[in-house]
């Protein structure tokens, strides 16, 4: 079985007493260890795909299976744990604490872990030296590049481990040389076992992944190896 099953997936918002249906039977296999990219433009349901991937929203209908495990109807709180397990998020806007330093924005996400204590301080700064920001451990976000900040971000998404890296549009706000260096450093996370799910309208960002999916209107229309 797929490391990540969709089948007949819909997602409707009631919005101003009217019901739309933003994604129309989505069917989606994601395979432990790849790296697949999703374009489509503004909205075509793209970010409430992206949404239901990152486990941040539950179908309307449809079966969602994430590690054997159905997730189609979790609570939030089920949803968090599933989240701090299994997934690891990057975004166009970093969303990065300005008045914490480097070290601790990567630190973050242990807060929540109970296990490794010991391993912790030790685990940042050796993913840090991973993304090239050994030497900037103890700056605050003001004073790094926006590539550098990207690179923060991608830290912290690796600091418990996950599975999966889901990027959201993660050089949106970057030049191409530092968008080249960003999709190298996800690139490399891919050759090292994660599984990558880049959600991008760049086509040059999308050529880094095995596989491309396009989605329009709310439907999957086409995928390309």
């Amino acid at each position: 079985m797929p490391f990540f099953l969709m089948e007949n997936i819909t997602k409707t918002f009631n919005l101003a007493a009217e019901e739309v249906q933003v994604l129309k039977g989505i069917n989606l296999e994601i395979n432990r260890g790849e790296f697949l990219a999703i374009m489509g433009t503004s909205g075509s349901g793209k970010s409430t795909l992206m949404h239901l991937i990152g486990c941040l929203d539950v179908p309307t209908s449809g079966r969602f299976v994430l590690d054997d495990r159905e997730i189609s109807h979790l609570s939030d709180n089920e949803l968090s744990l599933i989240r701090s397990r299994y997934i690891g998020f990057v975004f166009q806007n970093f969303y990065l604490l300005p008045y914490a330093t480097v070290l601790e924005n990567v630190s973050l996400p242990t807060l929540y872990d109970e296990k490794k204590t010991d391993n912790k301080k030790k685990r940042v700064i050796e993913l840090l030296k991973q993304v090239g920001l050994e030497d900037r451990m103890g700056f605050k976000p003001s004073q790094l590049s926006g590539g550098q900040q990207q690179r923060v971000a991608i830290a912290r998404a690796l600091v418990n481990d996950p599975e999966l890296i889901l990027a959201d549009e993660p050089t949106g706000q970057l030049d191409d040389k530092t968008s080249r260096e960003i999709m190298s450093i996800l690139s490399k996370m891919h050759q090292n076992g994660k599984t990558v799910v880049v959600v991008t309208h760049d086509a040059d960002v999308a050529g880094y992944a095995q596989r491309l999916i396009r989605i329009t209107d709310g439907m999957i229309c086409d995928q390309t190896l």
